[in-house]
């Protein structure tokens, strides 16, 4: 195996044919892990039950996910394992052969904002909605500070509240409002919890400066400021295939791609294809999936009509030029990953050391996942690749246990039949 300059390689050969407990020595030896990093990513009792009781409320017990490692990922020239967590057939198959293919032509390269969340105040029914938002912007430094106030540790590790801004909304259902914004830069954590402690601090000044009431004190999920991108290119040669010359499919990935810039039903798919990826490596370092997807969707739809996420050209050469650009307010610090022991290893699999390194590693994920559904669309279909992977859950739901699973998964696919009543009759016939 090849490895980069810190000793990790994301190329593992045959990685697909060995058994689960030989492909997760393959995987830690490649991340150089030690044997402790085994047993919270082998699962089964990795989260105890007393720490999982003290996550979250009304605890019975623990619910687990398929956590599979994405290979050959180049991002901005370092190599990365790539754990994700998911369920769906195709979803690491189709990250890791893409990432192979953009790996010969430089892999991904990335970009990525600092890490400044938004905290919104609610002011209610101002009597001068525009001159609460002078007083508003002519307090900027008090109110600046009254929220530093609340957390020394970030602020000293150079974060913190840096600038506010403040919206009027002259008609809503409930009258006039005026919404102050906090940014604050919240350096390795997702930031939640920080910005909502220095919302609910500001609010009882807010409402003297304003003369109205306040009610919301909370943290926006449209993490605007936050955004992360990430661009792949690839030569038509790279994406030959059997039956279509590169030229060709390049061709057609950018106008299955045109699809989803101008039409919603497409883009909501589209979309929901690079989330595949995306949410598969946040839940698997125990980040916030449900706020990266809230946000990647309300920053699709910004200019008042929802679109793509991502961007597919032809570039200089005929290449294949993909864009990526949305919200990512990932953290490696705080909530469950520095409480989920699965979290922790896989963080330390990815051998990511900071929230923005994490955040552009998922954008390249996103990308890949993209492509590996476009390429599919453009050529023999989304099914074909789809049910191959998925014809051993029908073997499994069949009854096949065992090396029967692969038997059986192979006859129906050879078949063209992938239903679980031809499972259940090549399963009678190995039997």
């Amino acid at each position: 195996m090849v490895k980069d300059n810190d000793g990790r390689t994301s190329r593992i050969a045959g990685l697909r044919d060995m058994t689960v407990e030989a492909r997760r020595a393959a995987v830690l030896a490649a991340a150089g892990l030690p044997e402790d990093a085994s047993a919270a990513l082998a699962g089964g009792g990795a989260l105890p039950k007393a720490l999982a009781d003290g996550m979250i409320e009304n605890v019975i017990g623990t619910f687990e996910l398929p956590l599979g490692i994405a290979t050959n990922f180049t991002v901005n020239g370092r190599d990365y394992l790539v754990p994700m967590a998911v369920e769906e057939p195709s979803v690491v198959a189709a990250a890791s052969y893409m990432a192979r293919l953009a790996r010969g032509a430089g892999g991904f390269h990335t970009s990525s904002d600092a890490p400044v969340m938004r905290a919104q105040v609610q002011v209610l029914r101002p009597a001068d909605p525009q001159g609460a938002r002078q007083r508003l912007l002519a307090a900027r430094d008090e109110l600046i500070a009254i929220a530093n106030a609340q957390d020394s540790v970030l602020t000293g590790l150079g974060g913190g509240c840096i600038d506010i801004e403040v919206q009027v909304f002259s008609d809503t259902p409930a009258g006039a409002m005026v919404i102050l914004h906090l940014l604050v830069d919240v350096r390795d954590a997702m930031g939640a919890n920080a910005v909502n402690t220095m919302a609910e601090a500001v609010a009882p000044r807010v409402a003297e400066i304003a003369g109205a009431p306040v009610r919301l004190r909370i943290l926006s999920n449209l993490a605007d400021r936050r955004l992360v991108r990430a661009r792949v290119e690839l030569p038509p040669e790279a994406l030959t295939t059997e039956a279509l010359d590169g030229a060709e499919v390049v061709q057609g990935v950018v106008d299955a791609a045109a699809l989803a810039v101008v039409d919603p039903y497409r883009a909501a798919t589209h979309n929901k294809g690079i989330m595949n990826g995306i949410d598969a490596v946040v839940l698997a370092t125990g980040n916030d999936w449900r706020a990266i997807e809230a946000g990647a969707h309300a920053y699709a739809a910004r200019s008042g009509r929802y679109t793509s996420l991502s961007r597919w050209e032809i570039g200089a050469g005929g290449a294949l030029v993909g864009t990526l650009e949305l919200p990512m307010a990932v953290g490696l610090v705080g909530g469950a990953t520095k409480t989920h022991p699965a979290a922790q290893a896989a963080v330390r699999l990815m051998g990511v050391t900071s929230a923005r390194e994490l955040a552009e590693v998922i954008a390249a994920v996103g990308l890949a996942q993209n492509l590996g559904a476009l390429r599919a669309l453009a050529t023999e279909g989304i099914q074909k690749g789809h049910m191959t992977l998925h014809a051993r859950n029908i073997a499994i739901l069949a009854g096949a246990t065992g090396d029967q699973v692969d038997r059986v998964a192979a006859a129906i696919v050879a078949a063209g039949a992938v239903t679980v009543e031809r499972a259940r009759a090549e399963l009678r016939d190995i039997s």
